[in-house]
């Protein structure tokens, strides 16, 4: 069973005396811009990969932006036999809207969400200038991204973020 822990909490586990991991399992850019001191990189995008760094005799707590990517990791590790897993609720954004401690990088790669409303944005442009210059039927374009996001939404899975996710 996945338990959710609140940001006081896990910041109190930190400072005080309990035995815990920190996984941040967003992309290497989102990590860098802004993390929490003690947490460990292992982004969602590479995570069966690098399961078998993750202690198994510690309790793991997974943080990511909002806690959606933490809920899909902390299945799989619940898949993969690990006993004391934990969701951080709200993720980093619940961290910092609560002037917890963080370390602020100098990363100028936009996150991951950002890169996904550029992409998308941009195809839908290209679509609509397309169908109005070649052919009219450029416009599927613009339909067809647009239905991803709708179905991104619904599904709150994002193809166009996985693709982006494994790209340099």
């Amino acid at each position: 069973m996945i338990k959710q822990t609140s940001v006081q909490e896990i910041n109190g586990l930190i400072n005080g005396s309990g035995a815990c991991q920190v996984i941040d399992v967003r992309e290497y850019s989102e990590f860098e811009a802004a993390k929490i001191q003690q947490a460990k990189l292992v982004p969602l995008s590479n995570f069966e990969r690098q399961i078998e760094e993750i202690d198994r005799s510690q309790p793991v707590y997974l943080m990511c932006r909002s806690g959606n990517r933490a809920k899909q990791a902390a299945e799989k590790l619940i898949k993969r036999g690990f006993g004391d897993v934990h969701v951080i609720e709200g993720g980093m954004l619940a961290w910092e809207s609560a002037n917890l401690p963080t370390v602020k990088g100098a990363s100028k790669v936009w996150s991951l969400e950002r890169q996904v409303r550029f992409a998308a944005g941009s195809l839908v442009v290209l679509g609509v200038v397309l169908s109005l210059l070649l052919h009219q039927y450029f416009i599927a374009l613009s339909a067809f991204v647009g239905a991803g996001l709708v179905f991104a939404a619904v599904t709150d899975t994002c193809g166009m973020a996985m693709m982006l996710a494994k790209m340099p």
